[in-house]
């Protein structure tokens, strides 16, 4: 048995449509990125970019850096459903669905981005180690042999 057509006059006016929205580029155009929480959003994903790129000299301020960015994707749940409940207090529309398209989107993907770039670092320092570890290998093992020979 066919399922009942969804009634768009059901959809709250103040909701993103789902029936609008074919693709993650159309979901991204259909917010209202002029709102000042969003601005304050993208400023915070900004600085966290910073805080990347500043901290790539210092591996333990990284790490800090790296779990509160974890931390803060694991929690991404928990926002989306207290952002969900309290969306008329800073925003004009709901955005935070059940699904946690947008929460994920906006707020997570930033967020794994800058840890995908630490963990490239984090795996180009460790090649990088090894490699130097093995050429002083290789040269104590020649230094080891010449001093045999003679």
């Amino acid at each position: 048995m066919a399922e009942p057509a969804q009634n768009v006059s059901s959809i709250p006016i103040d909701a993103i449509s789902n029936m609008k929205i074919t693709s993650v580029w159309t979901f991204l155009l259909s917010i209202q990125w002029s709102e000042s929480w969003l601005i304050g959003l993208g400023l915070f994903h900004a600085l966290c970019f910073a805080v990347t790129l500043v901290t790539l000299r210092f591996y333990r301020a990284q790490i800090c850096h790296f779990l509160i960015m974890v931390g803060m994707v694991y929690s991404a749940e928990y926002i989306n459903e207290a952002a969900a409940l309290n969306w008329r207090s800073f925003s004009r529309y709901q955005y935070f669905d059940s699904r946690g398209m947008f929460i994920s989107l906006v707020f997570s993907a930033p967020l794994l981005c800058n840890t995908i770039i630490i963990v490239m670092v984090w795996v180009y320092r460790t090649f990088a180690t090894m490699t130097e570890l093995k050429t002083l290998q290789l040269k104590r093992k020649a230094a080891r042999s010449k001093s045999k020979t003679e």
